[in-house]
């Protein structure tokens, strides 16, 4: 049985859609694309997900793929999220950004990995759901 498809949406795709994990067949793209953040790396492989290979990706490349799901996890990404036709759900998850943390390393860092927590329960939520 194949995995459900989920396109994860935010601004840059440099951190939070990039830390959607392995549970379902995961794309991520951003409405301005930037470049894969350090911190979001290190947070994944702590948990044994390697994204190191992973790069940021425009959402205009996903436009004529079908998804399952469709999820924003800020709401600027929400606001300009562009209209996918073959997406059956879109979901919309307001996720703050620790790319703009502040404090210390160690600080952002914790951040880093409360979001990445954040995003691994919603994650879990649906995939009960799918179940």
């Amino acid at each position: 049985m194949s995995k459900t498809r989920v396109l994860f949406l935010c601004t840059s795709n440099s951190c939070r859609s990039q830390m959607a994990g392995d549970q379902f067949e995961i794309t991520s793209a951003g409405t301005y694309p930037t470049e894969l953040n350090p911190e979001a790396v290190r947070v994944m492989n702590e948990i044994g997900i390697d994204i190191s290979g992973h790069r940021a990706k425009d959402s205009a490349e996903f436009f004529r793929e079908r998804f399952q799901y469709v999820i924003t996890v800020c709401k600027k990404a929400k606001e300009r999220c562009p209209i996918f036709p073959g997406a059956i759900w879109r979901l919309d998850w307001d996720i703050q950004d620790p790319a703009v943390a502040e404090g210390t390393a160690a600080e952002r860092l914790a951040v880093f990995r409360q979001v990445r927590d954040e995003i691994e329960n919603h994650v879990r939520e649906l995939v009960a759901k799918e179940a």
